[in-house]
């Protein structure tokens, strides 16, 4: 059995590694813009010939199609998320099944019937944060019989004593895609209310609250994009829950410092003029700082996924709390963010493969991917989910 891996980058090599190393495909077609490098990559890895390597342009449909055109069995997409859809498209032409880890865009959608009739299972936003955050959350809710709260945080940070720089952060995955997601705003739901946290809002005191993660210590949290489709996933009216978020985690004094870029106009999305150049204000400071926020060799980043649910079951009320705590495995060198991703998206793949995940069309990881053996396949890459379950008075 075979399956295809598009997109070979930090994400991409862990999964790669998942799905030489842990069985169930017989050959790997790894395919990336940099396909010298890749072939450098394998090598060094020793993976061997069930590892072919091909070049792949990630903004030429041409060129996925062709890939697409080797019928594996399933595919992970792990390109830029403005591919998917074109990813989606060339997947159902050649009638192959699909996992990618990004949120659904309008393209994507628009394929579900088409995905169902031809029998295709594709399994999008299965990385960590969509992901593993979304299996969490309908197990949260599927212990109680009624959702009256919902929070659900996620975070990429550097551990304690790794943390020495002005921001607090370190960089793990893209930069460029770390400011721009400190410009998008957010809605939610507060004291049974529908509010929306403007952009230029995100990070203002009154948006902002404290979480304590045992063994880790306090993080700020802020609001991270629209949490109101939780509520649609899970059938439940956003007009009858009392509380509902979506958001990050940074380590305190992270959102008061964006606050004062924000309301310099840092981040915005614009050019500017400088001695005759023109520049991207946002793009040139994420240039500007990545170099000197990178995390070290040596160094662990910690990724934090919690969702956290209040309501009634048998009568009484319950909270439910779901968790992930990942580090660093410093001998594969593979960030928590590369584990959570990458591992998620391979076990995806290896899920549809040997028939594990049985419905087709666009499923959501929320309702279709079964916690208990989702969570038995982290817990043998030691990626370990807590529960706990307590009464409310």
């Amino acid at each position: 059995m075979t399956v295809l891996l598009l997109g070979t980058g930090m994400q991409g090599k862990a999964a790669l590694h998942d799905l030489c190393l842990r069985g169930g495909f017989a050959k790997v077609i790894a395919a990336d813009r940099d396909v010298e490098g890749l072939r450098r990559h394998v090598s060094e890895k020793g993976y061997g010939e069930r590892v072919a390597c091909e070049p792949v342009d990630a903004d030429d449909p041409r060129s996925i199609a062709r890939l697409m055109a080797m019928r594996p069995a399933v595919a992970v997409d792990l390109l830029p998320s403005r591919c998917s859809p074109a990813v989606g498209a060339a997947a159902l032409e050649a009638g192959v099944h699909l996992v990618n880890t990004v949120y659904v865009l309008p393209g994507m959608r628009a394929l579900a019937e088409r995905v169902a009739a031809a029998g295709l299972t594709f399994l999008p936003e299965f990385g960590m944060d969509p992901g593993i955050d979304l299996v969490l959350l309908g197990r949260a809710a599927g212990l109680l019989d009624e959702v009256e709260t919902i929070d659900s945080y996620g975070a990429g940070v550097p551990e304690p004593g790794a943390d020495g720089n002005p921001l607090r952060y370190k960089v793990t995955w893209t930069f460029a895609g770390v400011l721009r997601a400190y410009m998008r705003g957010g809605r939610l739901v507060r004291d049974g209310r529908i509010a929306e946290v403007p952009p230029r809002e995100m990070f203002s005191p009154e948006n902002i609250h404290e979480v304590e993660i045992p063994g880790l210590g306090r993080f700020e949290a802020y609001a991270n994009g629209d949490a109101l489709p939780y509520a649609e996933m899970l059938g439940i009216d956003p007009a009858r829950l009392r509380r509902l978020g979506r958001y990050s985690f940074r380590w305190p004094g992270h959102c008061a410092f964006w606050k004062k870029l924000v309301d310099l106009h840092l981040l915005d999305d614009e050019p500017l003029a400088v001695g005759g150049v023109t520049v991207n204000k946002r793009e040139f400071l994420a240039a500007a700082i990545e170099p000197w926020i990178r995390l070290g060799g040596n160094e662990r980043d910690v990724a934090v996924i919690r969702v956290e649910a209040e309501g009634v079951q048998g009568g009484k009320r319950k909270r439910v709390v779901l968790q992930v705590v990942d580090y660093r495995d410093l001998e594969s060198g593979f960030t928590a963010m590369n584990r959570s991703v990458g591992y998620t998206a391979a076990i995806g793949a290896r899920m549809i493969a040997d028939g594990r995940l049985k419905r087709r069309g666009l499923l959501s990881p929320l309702r279709d991917v079964p916690y208990g053996e989702f969570r038995a396949e982290l817990e043998r890459r030691g990626i370990l989910v807590s529960e706990e379950i307590t009464a409310l008075e």
